[in-house]
């Protein structure tokens, strides 16, 4: 599950040596590089101003760490704690470049300050002015450094735990060959078979391999993409529901999405580019409008020709596609967060699973503390009972003890709202108990059979400030990816097993009710019922 993601983002404990960094009375010294703070008198706002995201780097103070390791070789265990120490290393090595970069800015609001320039000349401001421009271009490459030092550390990192899952793997199977010989007996009490499934509320079915999507799923507004990503000369491809799509930008400035293959030679137009508002196929020219019509032809004598479009609609920074064949609603769900949140990260990925598998996970939270030990849930306690509460007609409700509110909105939306009493801590009973707040939006755009396309959003109603930080989106990505791929292991091989047979859904139990609901609601759907349940009628 990606919910809450971004809050493994903040505040983390490091180490790394202190050889380069020291703290000294009134600032930080790197090198031959100075940063002082200023200090400011008691009950100025500026402290105030600050409380709110300084705990971002407000890190302990790095000290040595010796490895235990011993030897000029590591065996592969060892390696992998290396190459987690070298991301530890870069991250407080980002955190303070960004915190340099964050005090130069205040130095240079007090060297414009009114009250400051009364005893100072403009030859001295310009002065001071120019040196603080050299430290911020100079701090601005260390960001640049660092940026690059952790895309480095993260592919040397995913090297190492290739190795070392190859070489479990390799043990595990010398172990299963060795055990052949135990009789089948051994295991019979933890044998399925013995469970009664009648025992159970209800039962689901969803085994065997990914049937195609029925069409009925196919007439809703999806979200396929944040405006933000396509300019008036770009181009956005995708798959949805086992089709190709394409999505560009008109003469006047209007979404069109359609047919990503050439009517000429099924070439992919998406390789070509757009001219004056039009997609233009890379192999012989063809241009084709947003609603499909070719409106060129180089070379040749003019044919009546057209491709298939969608109908698109572009509303509160995301843009929609319409890909059943029924008439489109008149309107389109608000996916907005609340006016108090600001929107700080925007991200879309492409992941192996059925868009359905997914939905199940995002929905699920029970599984935070035995996921997500290194995220977001690090230090979690297990409780003795975990419950949805949810209206009985709903498909929103929230966790208990988890202050976590959280929604399913067809078709393929999950709503969620974090309350959060400091960066990376849950408190509270309820997200009203909590003063700050995460809110996230999860889009599962069903690609294929196999992949599906979710689109992040994620939004804060604290720490604006955080948005202006250079950067922050690489970072902001990183963890959400992090997240994501401890969920993404479990949730690839439950695909696995599904397509040989096994029911991912076997044994439901308190705690899933908000999954349960949502595959009787799907199943609704796929059946054409009229009367969709525990959906609230439409106004």
């Amino acid at each position: 599950m990606m919910a809450a993601a971004a809050l493994s983002l903040l505040p983390i404990s490091l180490s790394r040596p202190s050889s380069q960094y020291s703290s000294k009375k009134g600032g930080f010294i790197r090198d031959e590089f100075s940063i002082f703070a200023v200090y400011r008198k008691e009950g100025d706002s500026g402290s105030q101003k600050r409380s709110s995201w300084g705990a971002i780097f407000d890190v302990e103070d790095p000290r040595p760490r010796k490895l235990p390791f011993k030897g000029r070789y590591l065996k592969a265990n060892q390696a992998l704690e290396v190459a987690k120490l070298d991301i530890q290393y870069c991250d407080w090595r980002a955190r303070h470049d960004l915190l340099t970069i964050v005090l130069l800015h205040d130095k240079v609001v007090d060297v414009l300050n009114p009250l400051a320039r009364e005893f100072k000349s403009i030859e001295t401001l310009k002065k001071e002015l120019a040196d603080l421009q050299k430290e911020l271009a100079k701090a601005h490459n260390e960001v640049h450094i660092s940026a690059a030092r952790v895309s480095s550390a993260l592919d040397k990192l995913a090297y190492m735990e290739s190795l070392v899952n190859d070489k479990l793997l390799q043990e595990r199977i010398s172990k299963e060959s060795n055990s052949d010989t135990v009789p089948l007996a051994a295991n019979t009490s933890s044998s399925p078979v013995a469970i009664n499934p009648e025992s159970h509320r209800r039962s689901l079915d969803v085994s065997g391999p990914v049937k195609p999507y029925h069409p009925n799923l196919k007439n809703f507004w999806y979200p396929v993409a944040f405006s933000t990503d396509l300019k008036n000369d770009t181009m956005i491809p995708i798959d949805c529901f086992e089709e190709p799509w394409v999505i560009f930008r008109g003469k006047n400035g209007n979404i069109g999405c359609v047919q990503n293959t050439c009517a000429h030679r099924a070439c992919p137009l998406h390789l070509g580019s757009v001219n004056e508002g039009r997609i233009q196929c890379p192999y012989h020219g063809w241009e084709y409008s947003t609603n499909g019509k070719c409106e060129k032809m180089p070379s040749t004598r003019m044919l009546n020709v057209s491709i298939r479009s969608l109908s698109c609609f572009e509303q509160e920074g995301m843009i929609w596609i319409w890909p059943g064949d029924e008439p489109p609603k008149a309107t389109l769900p608000c996916l907005q967060p609340p006016p108090e949140f600001q929107v700080h990260a925007e991200i879309v990925m492409e992941l192996p699973v059925e868009h359905g598998l997914l939905l199940d996970n995002l929905l699920d939270l029970a599984h935070a503390p035995f996921t997500h030990t290194s995220t977001f849930a690090k230090g979690w306690s297990v409780p003795s009972l975990v419950k949805f509460l949810t209206p009985a007609s709903g498909l929103e409700g929230y966790w208990d003890p988890y202050p976590i509110d959280m929604e399913f909105r067809p078709p393929c939306i999950v709503l969620s709202k974090i309350g959060i009493s400091k960066p990376g801590k849950l408190d509270g009973q309820t997200t009203r108990e909590c003063s700050t707040h995460l809110h996230q939006l999860h889009v599962c755009l069903p690609s294929t059979r196999q992949k599906t396309r979710l689109l992040y959003r994620m939004s804060l109603d604290f720490a604006p400030i955080l948005k202006h930080i250079p950067f922050m989106h690489i970072l902001w990505r990183h963890f959400a990816e992090k997240v994501l791929n401890e969920d993404l292991r479990l949730v690839v091989g439950q695909q696995e097993r599904m397509i040989n047979g096994a029911n991912i859904w076997n044994l439901p139990v308190t705690y899933d009710k908000l999954g349960v609901r949502y595959r009787f609601w799907r199943d609704a759907v796929e059946k054409g019922v009229k009367k969709l349940p525990f959906t609230k009628p439409e106004i």
